[in-house]
């Protein structure tokens, strides 16, 4: 149950209670596909990867895949492709932080958003550069107990206001959307064009395949006792992960219908403070004591939410730096530091980047920019992972070549895509280097990564090793050998 809570501690991140809200407030149905997606995923994660994960992994991705290869290239690999991703995720993060305190200090200027972002990166390297595992753990048990209460808090708040009518709900938001009916089906986002169209399903693509690959939800399975534990542990996650999300829809809509997408687009362009309003007007509206309480506690609910997810990331990350890329590139007769003291330094390195990142991209919803992430992991680390549990000829050529062969397109299809260039709500809107039209890069780059591995391993003068690969087998169903 511990482990449980601690994972969806993890997993329910300023995406999930900030910006899926917002883009629900704003497109209706359409920004409940990530409601939906990310739910979805944990299917697979119980399906094909908990179990076998905590068999075969003691500290990262690597452990598991290197069991059967030739460590040092596969330990490059997936130690690079972690690291990307968990300075993905952290950006989204950041830009949390930074839309909730602007929202705090009342809308005030570009500074106080960046010192934040600034703050809470400093914050949390400091604090997974003492804490470590356990300490990390605890504030995920914490904040996902936190977060569950606010959010019950919010949307009991937001039914009663309505009489439990839902219907009254949904009509109300439709209403006040400018769209009409329109709000509450298919396509205000993702409709019209082929190229919209091609991103709804590249994004859901990345949604539900893309948690299998997260660093730093896999390093939550090595954390348990057993293979039984780890099963349980994603049962209890899913438990509270699937009521969590019901609960953002409700949330997301009652924005639309109390807020209005207007006010929520005014105070944030992209919907990341679409809850805290919410909870401001529920409470009485602005200038009533407890309406400013309920705001102050959602907020503090918002702000515990991020630092705890940075707090993870950063730790999975910098483990994976020091497990996997210095213990790989380090020369045999150099000085040789502990693995812990490389950590610390790769936590402040990897903080920085997701800090610089951060300030560029503070104009995006932190939902989408976590879809990002989820597509560049299912690309590059969910290909690797599944053919080295289940293809037996699978070789180390293939390994590196299905992780790099996820990785580049995913990373290069994002810098030429409408997300960096070529729109008003790019990172850089005066620029336009587009060429590829959309904004999700997971519909090619997912198959690419796939496609890849099996390309390096068909291609292989290296036979795979049939003894290492039966003992892994035996190790992943049986649990004989996992310590």
């Amino acid at each position: 149950m511990e482990n449980g809570f601690a994972i969806a501690g993890d997993y329910m991140s300023a995406a999930s209670f900030l910006g899926i809200s917002g883009l629900i407030a704003l497109y209706g149905y359409d920004g409940m596909l990530y409601s939906v997606g990310f739910l979805v995923a944990w299917l697979v994660v119980l399906l094909l990867v908990a179990e076998l994960v905590r068999n075969c992994g003691r500290f990262t991705l690597a452990d598991v895949v290197a069991a059967r290869m030739s460590e040092r290239p596969v330990r490059i690999a997936a130690g690079t492709s972690s690291v990307a991703v968990s300075v993905l995720y952290l950006v989204a993060q950041m830009v949390g932080a930074g839309s909730l305190v602007a929202l705090l200090l009342g809308g005030t200027g570009e500074a106080a958003r960046s010192w934040t972002v600034i703050g809470v990166g400093a914050l949390m390297v400091i604090y997974v550069s003492l804490g470590g595992m356990r300490a990390t753990t605890w504030i995920q048990i914490v904040k996902a107990v936190l977060l569950m209460a606010g959010t019950i808090a919010l949307t009991v708040l937001v039914l009663l206001r309505f009489h439990g009518d839902v219907n009254s709900l949904l009509s109300t938001a439709a209403e006040r959307s400018g769209h009409g009916l329109d709000f509450l089906a298919p396509g205000l986002r993702y409709g019209g064009d082929w190229t919209a169209r091609l991103d709804f399903i590249s994004l859901g693509l990345a949604l539900v395949l893309g948690t299998a690959g997260l660093p730093h939800i896999l390093s939550r399975f090595y954390t348990v006792p057993t293979a039984r534990a780890a099963r349980r542990s994603v049962v209890w996650s899913i438990g509270l992960i699937g009521s969590f999300y019901l609960m953002t829809i409700v949330l997301g809509f009652g924005a639309a219908a109390l807020i209005g997408p207007a006010e929520v687009r005014a105070s944030n362009a992209a919907g990341n403070t679409a809850v805290p309003l919410l909870a401001l007007d529920l409470g009485g509206g602005a200038g009533s004591t407890s309406g400013t309480v309920l705001f102050a506690v959602v907020a503090a609910v918002a702000f515990a939410t991020i630092l705890a997810v940075v707090a993870g990331i950063t730790l999975a990350s910098s483990a994976s730096v020091a497990h996997d890329l210095y213990a790989s590139l380090r020369r045999k007769h150099a000085k040789q530091y502990s693995e812990v003291a490389v950590a610390r330094v790769a936590a402040v390195v990897i903080g920085a980047a997701a800090i610089g990142l951060g300030l560029l991209a503070s104009d995006l919803n932190v939902a989408f920019l976590v879809g990002l992430a989820f597509a560049v992991a299912a690309s590059a680390n969910l290909p690797v992972l599944l053919y080295s549990l289940f293809w037996r000829k699978f070789t180390t050529r293939g390994a590196v070549w299905a992780v790099y062969g996820g990785l580049v397109p995913a990373v290069l299809l994002v810098l030429v895509s409408p997300v960096v260039s070529g729109s008003p709500e790019s990172l850089f809107p005066g620029l336009d280097f587009h060429l590829f039209p959309l904004q999700n890069p997971g519909l090619v780059s997912i198959p690419l990564g796939f496609l890849a591995g099996w390309a390096g391993t068909v291609t292989s003068t290296e036979p795979p090793d049939a003894a290492r690969h039966a003992e892994t087998e035996v190790r992943a169903l049986t649990g004989a050998g996992a310590v």
